[in-house]
């Protein structure tokens, strides 16, 4: 499968000036950038502005966002499933996973989550994808924001909603192992039957063993 890229753009105003949403970004591109040092909720931020370009790199890595002039103030990142993680297991080359979106302290409240999601899908290569993220509410950033597990659960949800993902059934252990956790899917226009079927397969993968364990 070729991973193509078209770049999209839209500005966000604020009180400060203009804020660029755009993407996906070559490693090229993100270097002509700095980045926010508050935009640590991965990893401190000069670490994750490197991982942010060898994303980048990635055939099927794409990376936006949010610029205040040359300052990277936001993002999101969709790349292939880590290769532990059950979402690899039959190495679907049209699944990218939301790996993580994050806007610095002072630029939330402008719905720069939603416009990076939304800039993303602007893509006509997304509608060939099935796209998933997964959401743990101990990623959240609740002691900032001050908002309840369900609070912020509505603002993800309501965040994923502008590129089109919502809430679908898994039996994935980590994300039931507490009710705010969830899994979030759009499936593009254009994945085939064949690969709905296998996402479906992998979303209860831990039914599908136990039923194979029954049968012997």
């Amino acid at each position: 499968m070729e991973h193509k890229k078209t770049y999209h753009s839209k500005t966000i105003e604020s009180d400060s000036g203009p804020i660029i949403v755009e993407g996906p970004l070559t490693s090229s591109d993100l270097r002509h950038c700095t980045f926010h040092e508050k935009l640590t909720a991965f990893r401190p931020a000069n670490k994750q502005f490197q991982a942010l370009i060898e994303i980048a790199e990635l055939e099927e890595g794409r990376i936006l966002v949010c610029r205040d002039g040359t300052m990277i103030v936001g993002y999101v990142t969709f790349l292939f499933p880590d290769p532990l993680e059950r979402w690899s297991t039959f190495n679907m080359k049209n699944l990218l996973e939301l790996g993580a979106i994050e806007i610095a302290p002072g630029y939330r409240g402008l719905k720069l989550g939603s416009s990076l999601i939304e800039v993303a899908m602007m893509d006509e290569m997304m509608e060939h994808y099935i796209v998933i993220s997964t959401e743990y509410y101990w990623h959240w950033d609740l002691k900032e924001t001050q908002l309840s597990v369900w609070d912020y659960r509505k603002i993800m949800e309501k965040m994923m909603s502008a590129g089109g993902l919502t809430p679908a059934p898994t039996d994935d252990m980590e994300i039931i192992s507490h009710p705010a956790n969830c899994l979030m899917v759009r499936i593009g226009k254009h994945v085939p039957n064949e690969s709905i079927t296998l996402f479906d397969r992998l979303r209860f993968l831990q039914q599908e063993k136990y039923k194979s364990q029954k049968k012997v």
